[in-house]
């Protein structure tokens, strides 16, 4: 325990805060579309999201190894550059929930990272084409080949059932999405708790606690589980409301159909160790699923602003990184203290405006008419 700093365990906690607003950012990817057909109960839905979030995270380790010794070379980082890193993760995090975006919560843990250790270490602190070929390959792919997959699967779904009594096809998809949103859910843990872990081996590395290529310890696994689980367990309903209701009108074959994809995309690519975003995914099955149903309403806008969201999250978050650690280089302990009531000074400003125009478990699936900056009003409740 001589290597854990008062430093060290600022990170660790910062990571675990990330690791909070992550869970909290993309409950809805589990549970939005099984909110929105009645499945769940809204509170059931995220009180079952979260225990099964925090198995999820005892599954595998594969994303956590890619994140502490893949994207970056573990022998530059300091846990300065790491705090920066996270603090450029969470802010972006928090602006995008407060928009109602749903947007990568990893994409945004990457960009700060590279940020980061790019401006703490140079640009040979990153591991570029570790980059290219666990990220943004992952994200391109990802989202169209989940998508593909909710179309056919809704497209069947609805060709299999179309002789069936429509009370017993709903009811029987409906049960069906409890089991398929569980399972988004189990991968959402197995998936996005492991970039927690990653980052907090990281550190533990780059402080001399754990050798190059250690694999995350086991309170690490679950320290990482329960923060991803409580923030789940909170619900992220300005989200959801967006995937539930904003981007298609979606049935309880569409939500069967869209969850199915995701989880197949997500524990594979899990396995093999892409850290791939589980929104993008979510939201990329969704629209999938609207597409394969016949007349049903896809609402472009909302997924062309989304799409615009993950464009810019990596670099937003890399700036933002690369900012907080020029100024933690160069101002030592005093620096980090600055940045961090900065940080913390903008969370509090985040939290108040969002209580302006509430989102909570009574009202998430209902159409509010809210306006975005620079266009007119809209019912589709993207910036709920």
């Amino acid at each position: 325990m001589d290597h854990i700093t008062f430093l060290v365990a600022v990170v660790i906690v910062t990571a675990l805060a990330f690791d909070f607003t992550n869970g909290f950012h993309d409950t809805a990817n589990a549970m939005a579309t099984s909110i929105a057909t009645g499945a769940l109960k809204p509170r059931t839905a995220v009180l079952v999201s979260g225990i099964l979030n925090i198995v999820g995270a005892f599954l595998s380790t594969e994303v956590a190894r890619t994140i502490s010794g893949g994207i970056v070379d573990d022998t530059l980082v300091s846990p300065a550059m790491i705090f920066a890193g996270l603090v450029g993760a969470i802010l972006w995090n928090l602006v995008t929930w407060l928009a109602g975006l749903p947007s990568s919560s990893s994409h945004a843990l990457f960009g700060g990272l590279i940020g980061a250790v790019w401006v703490g270490a140079g640009s040979h602190g990153v591991h570029f084409d570790k980059v290219v070929e666990k990220v943004l390959i992952p994200a391109v792919a990802s989202p169209v080949v989940a998508g593909l997959a909710a179309l056919v699967a809704t497209y069947l779904a609805y060709k299999l059932s179309a002789r069936a009594r429509q009370d017993s096809v709903t009811k029987g998809f409906r049960l069906g999405q409890i089991a398929s949103a569980s399972l988004v859910s189990l991968a959402h843990g197995t998936n996005d708790a492991q970039k927690t872990m990653g980052v907090i081996t990281l550190t533990l590395i780059s402080a001399g606690a754990l050798g190059h290529d250690a694999g995350p310890p086991v309170w690490v696994i679950g320290a990482a589980g329960v923060a991803i689980g409580l923030g789940t367990y909170l619900g992220g309903w300005r989200i959801i409301r967006t995937m539930g209701k904003g981007l298609a009108e979606i049935q309880s074959p569409q939500g069967f159909a869209a969850e199915t994809a995701s989880t197949t995309v997500i524990l594979t690519s899990a396995h093999l160790g892409f850290a791939l975003s589980t929104t993008q995914v979510a939201s990329g099955s969704i629209l999938g699923a609207g597409l394969g149903r016949r007349l049903a309403e896809v609402r472009w806008g909302v997924a062309g602003r989304m799409v615009l969201a993950w464009l810019i999250t990596l670099p937003s978050a890399a700036l933002v990184g690369g900012l907080a650690a020029s100024v933690v280089k160069h101002g030592g302990n005093v620096g980090t203290a600055v940045i961090a009531l900065v940080a913390l000074a903008l969370a509090a400003v985040i939290v108040a405006a969002s209580r302006r125009n509430p989102v909570r478990a009574d009202n998430v699936n209902e159409h509010h008419e809210v306006t975005l900056r620079n266009q007119a009003p809209t019912h589709v409740g993207t910036a709920a």
